[in-house]
């Protein structure tokens, strides 16, 4: 360990502290997206001070965006003493909502028995915050580097990160010559490198009937029964068939290693927003969100065509069969290589802070890496940062003081190693 760069970090452990609990205190949830431009204001001010330049830029007309809730993004740029490349920390700032079970405020940042404790303190203001003091402490340390740091804070990654890394992504934030590599702190575990995630295709199907008197449901066409017949073959032929396709890639957990598709929702017939007694109706539509998750080795067709296969089947065998379906959402799987500049800078940070090799991991689902890659055409990208991903979302969500502080010395030594070129 670059025991100059350790000092540094270790001298801002309260600093540390004081800045994960300030973020949380920001309620950023989302939806509908709270506090988006008081907290990248925040973020603005804290950086400038430090000498970056910094810009909120706004992702207009982008789901949610209104002038309510706008969605307020920070970028911060430090441009060292001579040219070179650039390394881009990116964190979300949007938080899920709190739920039940907690046994602290939410948002007040509460620190006991070494942690941090609040909704998106592991997921991921911690790693944010780790982010800001690696890098501060790296511009102590080697004041006179060649390339640039830079430093941003987006919106709306719970729900799909349109507003922020891909709108950003869209204006050329997150492509050369602009930016070189790139490092998410999702908390991954503070010893894993997470190299990309698994695929992602959702979509609505929607089975059509004829609306009757319920007491006399042979007059029209029950739409929910049509749904039935397809939850009844996808059990018998799409989740076995799911369950043997396998991938070389490093998914944790185990489980995820498999192609799996989850029922998000299913709706048919009467709503619930009424009081007093259902009418008396046979439901002429029912609707059903899947949330299909595939590997590298698959293809986006070839899994779309396992679902249409089974509807079309149906549409010949079940006596007025009729269906619709609806892209919502797909994104390729990625998968970093080993061997990339931001892999083996970030893989001596953790040889060097935990003396061992890193274990290398893909997420189960997808983050904004997606847009990095899809949009902005930068391959030089991984997730790393300190925290748990199990406590991501769950009520007394919490990050170990520790753990940032020791992920924010691989992220310095990942800094050194990509703008110095030594360990």
């Amino acid at each position: 360990m670059d025991d100059k760069l350790s000092r540094a970090i270790e001298k801002r452990r309260d600093d540390l502290i004081t800045l994960t609990r300030e973020l949380i205190r920001f309620p950023t949830i989302n939806p509908p997206g709270e506090a988006y431009t008081p907290c990248a204001e925040y973020l603005a001010q804290r950086l400038q001070k430090f000498g970056f330049e910094t810009q909120l830029i706004r992702g207009e007309g982008t789901p949610g965006d209104t002038d309510r809730y706008p969605r307020t993004n920070v970028v911060a740029r430090f441009d060292g003493r001579t040219h070179g490349q650039t390394v881009h920390f990116n964190s979300h700032i949007d938080v899920v909502d709190t739920g039940e079970g907690w046994t602290v405020d939410p948002f007040e940042g509460v620190v006991k028995d070494g942690k941090v404790y609040g909704r998106g303190a592991c997921d991921m203001k911690g790693g944010l915050a780790a982010s800001i003091i690696a890098a501060e402490a790296f511009l102590e340390v080697y004041p006179d580097f060649s390339g640039a740091i830079e430093i941003s804070g987006t919106v709306d990654e719970e729900s799909g990160g349109f507003g922020g890394v891909a709108y950003l992504a869209s204006k050329g934030f997150f492509s050369k010559p602009r930016v070189d590599h790139v490092i998410i702190p999702e908390p991954l575990n503070k010893d894993r490198i997470c190299l990309g995630h698994r695929g992602v295709w959702w979509a609505e199907i929607e089975t059509k009937g004829e609306i009757a008197h319920g007491s006399m449901p042979f007059l029209g066409d029950c739409a929910v029964r049509h749904m039935g017949a397809v939850l009844e073959a996808f059990e018998k032929e799409l989740f076995p068939a799911l369950e043997q396709k396998q991938t070389r890639m490093p998914v944790v957990p185990e489980g995820a290693r498999r192609s799996t598709m989850n029922i998000n929702s299913i709706h048919g017939g009467q709503t619930d927003d009424y009081s007093g007694l259902p009418s008396p109706n046979v439901p002429d539509s029912c609707l059903l969100t899947i949330d299909r998750r595939f590997l590298l080795e698959e293809d986006i067709a070839e899994v779309k065509r396992e679902v249409s296969s089974i509807l079309d089947r149906l549409q010949w065998e079940r006596p007025k069969f009729h269906y619709n379906i609806r892209d919502i959402m797909e994104v390729q799987p990625l998968m970093t290589e080993r061997d990339a500049p931001v892999v083996t800078a970030i893989a001596e940070g953790i040889r060097a802070v935990f003396n061992k090799e890193p274990d290398y991991v893909i997420s189960p689902g997808t983050y904004d890496q997606k847009h990095i890659a899809r949009i902005g055409l930068l391959h030089d990208c991984i997730a790393y940062g300190p925290g748990i991903l199990d406590l991501a979302h769950r009520p007394d969500e919490y990050v170990g003081i520790e753990d940032m502080i020791e992920s924010a010395k691989v992220m310095a030594l990942g800094l050194k190693v990509l703008l110095t070129g030594s360990i």
